[in-house]
């Protein structure tokens, strides 16, 4: 007690309010504490204990198993064997998960780096019509925006009539038969807002007068950019990457709908196959361990990156 009123009397503060702070703020995590303890650390637990569990040979179905000490491996070893042993079919899925998704982030940032820079730039006071015009489309549910491109898209759709007009095509393509292209364009029509948003947010505050001092100092409009705006928006560039491409590589429903092909099945299409499977499910729960962990690398490079940018700021 004599340490803690030696303390107050330093700091100039109150323990008895310093208490009451302390427990404010706690009663104040609280319910988030609680919702993350109930929506992702059990069920976190429950698909690990499923996924070193054993199966139930007669009704094909998996056993949890709670106690780690009791936990079995051999779901792991059949998931490494369908990854890179000599019967492997899974590798070449990840294989081609990763190009998708590489590809699919890539035309994501091509396409809306211009968009948010003209809206944070040039847009003015027009600010926030251009970005209400830009994600309005996507309000929709994107169960409807992915049934409306398979409407397009069909042998007898609009894209199809519109480039046999145009002389470019002398037969309708199968757009939908399992075509990498048309999955590759699904998932950046699906996650290109998210990115346009976190891009025009990192830019709208990069300072003008930076911009204007790189003018002055006789760069030009592309030396500029080049130079100040680009390194500047590096850690936006970051975010909206990593916000893209998280929920991207574990995307089934989208090449489930744009092609449902065996040839573009991409991870997420293999865990929900195998979790519908009697008797692969505790493989599904090991394969989705794995992505989790996967996806936890760039997770983390990005709070080091974070960080390192908030000390050279400082």
């Amino acid at each position: 007690m004599a340490s803690r009123v030696a303390v107050a009397t330093r700091t100039g503060k109150d323990p008895k309010q310093e208490a009451h702070g302390r427990g404010f703020w706690i009663a104040l995590a609280a319910p988030g504490m609680i919702w993350l303890i109930l929506l992702f650390v059990v069920p976190f637990y429950a698909v690990l204990a499923i996924a070193m569990g054993q199966l139930n040979r007669l009704y094909e179905t998996p056993i949890a198993v709670w106690n780690p000490l009791h936990w079995s491996s051999s779901n792991v070893i059949n998931v490494w064997h369908d990854l890179v042993g000599a019967t492997s079919f899974a590798g070449p899925i990840v294989i081609r998960t990763i190009v998708y998704v590489a590809i699919g982030s890539l035309l994501c940032l091509v396409i809306g780096y211009p968009a948010a820079y003209f809206v944070a730039r040039f847009a003015g006071r027009r600010k926030g019509l251009f970005l209400l015009l830009l994600i309005a489309p996507f309000w929709i549910s994107y169960m409807m925006r992915m049934l409306a491109w398979i409407g397009l898209l069909q042998t007898d759709g609009y894209v199809n009539k519109a480039l046999s007009a145009l002389g470019l095509i002398s037969q309708p393509v199968n757009w939908l038969g399992g075509k990498p292209v048309t999955v590759i364009l699904g998932l950046v029509y699906g996650y290109i807002p998210y990115l346009i948003l976190v891009l025009f947010a990192g830019l709208d505050r990069i300072d003008p007068a930076l911009i204007e001092a790189g003018r002055d100092l006789g760069l030009g409009r592309v030396r500029t950019f080049l130079r100040v705006t680009l390194p500047m928006s590096r850690q936006p560039i970051l975010t909206a990457l990593l916000i893209t491409v998280l929920p991207m590589i574990g995307d089934y429903y989208t090449n489930q709908l744009m092609s449902g092909a065996a040839n573009t099945s991409m991870i997420g299409n293999l865990i929900a196959g195998q979790l519908g499977t009697p008797g692969l499910q505790g493989q599904g729960a090991v394969l989705s361990m794995l992505l989790l962990f996967v996806l936890l690398v760039p997770m983390i490079y990005y709070v080091v990156a974070t960080n390192r940018s908030s000390r050279e700021a400082m």
